[in-house]
């Protein structure tokens, strides 16, 4: 194996004799039998030289995930994970032939000696796992890329923070705002159509951080309400370093929320149903709207600051 591999773990040497597996697996030996023939002349075909011939040689080819045991195989040796084996209708996606439950039990004894780079190295992640356990740290490693927290639409896109403000200015003409406080005035015509409806994203950055101020109406059981909440640009573990205020008033009236931004690892739909944020009754916005209460006219200020370390 070529200097510099992430693969740490050495089998104990194969006795299927097969060389060109040998050769192209370098110091990675399988410990199989003979019965393993048709799986281990195709692994020989792949010549694997390398990590990434190995990721390649452990995906599945319906969903692209790496394969966990147990992995089956056709009786032309190719292999798929087991949970796409419905999805297939029970045949090979390679071959078309019928797929049964025939396991590949020399795959699977290479997938629980290997341990390998998270798939985010290239986003700055470090950490080497066992194969069996990669996918699940990666469902949570802190480097993966976040969702688009715009809520006017199901935008799939996915990428870093500064990849992500871009796309929010750019594609979704969001407003940036620099500072550590706000005044947003909302205005609608109509404040009688509240069903659903997604507002206003506006970004923030602050403290060299960036935060997503959601404003929307919608109603909760039959009750149309406004609500405003903050999101954090980032991990939930430094989201917790932040505090928010926001305040909402008329008629010599006020209401304040006071609370901790939530991550954009919490979608903006788990955010509103948690109620995790300032919530106005309708009633009562069109109270502080003041004039006819025919039109709905908030005034939401805000601040943002560093919690203190203890």
């Amino acid at each position: 194996m070529a200097p510099g591999s992430s693969i740490v773990t050495v089998v104990p040497e194969s006795d299927c004799g097969d060389d060109g597996l040998s050769e192209s697996l370098g110091a990675i030996r399988l410990d199989v039998d003979s019965t393993s023939k048709p799986w281990s002349t195709s692994l020989a075909s792949v010549a694997l030289s390398s990590l990434a011939g190995l990721n390649d040689l452990l995906e599945c080819p319906v969903c692209t995930n790496s394969m966990r045991p147990p992995i089956l195989q056709c009786p032309n040796g190719h292999t798929i994970c087991s949970g796409c084996k419905h999805r297939v209708d029970n045949h090979c996606p390679t071959c078309r032939q019928e797929l049964g439950n025939i396991r590949c039990l020399a795959l699977e004894k290479v997938a629980e000696q290997l341990q390998l780079p998270c798939k985010y190295q290239s986003m700055g992640c470090t950490e080497i796992h066992p194969y069996k356990n990669k996918l699940k740290h990666e469902e949570v490693c802190r480097f993966r890329p976040y969702n688009c927290p715009y809520a006017g639409s199901e935008c799939l896109i996915t990428g870093d923070v500064p990849f992500l403000v871009s796309h929010l200015i750019n594609d979704h003409k969001v407003d940036l705002h620099e500072g550590c406080t706000f005044n947003h005035r909302y205005v609608k015509p109509n404040p009688y159509e509240v069903e659903n409806a997604t507002w206003m994203l506006t970004v923030f950055k602050c403290f060299g951080q960036h935060f997503c101020l959601h404003f929307e109406a919608f109603l909760l059981g039959m009750a149309p309400v406004y609500m405003a909440f903050l999101r954090f640009m980032g991990e939930e573990s430094e989201a917790q370093g932040f505090g928010y205020s926001l305040e909402v008033g008329g008629g010599g009236r006020k209401l304040t929320w006071q609370g901790t931004p939530r991550s954009i690892r919490d979608s903006h739909r788990e955010v509103r149903d948690s109620f995790d944020g300032l919530i106005i009754h309708r009633n009562m916005a069109l109270f502080f709207s003041g004039g006819s209460r025919q039109e709905l006219k908030l005034r939401v200020t805000g601040r943002i600051w560093r919690e203190q370390v203890p």
